[in-house]
């Protein structure tokens, strides 16, 4: 089984491999660029394995590696910026459960 890790592992994971293997980060706008790239690598797997569109040969096929590239890309973000997301993670989920405590209970849509 592999380890368990915390969003802070994840952010100095990504850091210890750019000081050891990246050189350094590319800039902020470089990987927002690269981000958007792997959003869009993962929706095309998305259509074609749960839309209505098919594979090409030689195309990749697995959601979680496309996840994962969008998680990378995320974090060196995260890590370039000073965003703590364990922090920031927190924030969003209070704020989405005060927001939304009976919205989604109450949309008859999800019934």
């Amino acid at each position: 089984m592999k380890e368990v890790l915390t969003l802070n592992d994840l952010q100095r994971l990504v850091d210890d491999w750019i000081k050891q293997y990246g050189v350094r980060y590319f800039s902020e706008l470089t990987n927002m660029a690269c981000l958007t790239e792997e959003v869009g690598e993962l929706a095309r797997v998305m259509a074609r394995r749960y839309g209505d569109q098919s594979f090409k040969e030689g195309e990749s096929q697995d959601p979680a590696e496309e996840m994962a590239d969008v998680l990378w890309v995320l974090v060196c973000l995260a890590n370039q910026t000073g965003v703590n997301l364990t922090e920031a993670f927190h924030k969003t989920l209070e704020k989405k459960t005060k927001r939304d405590a009976t919205r989604h209970i109450n949309n008859q849509k999800l019934h």
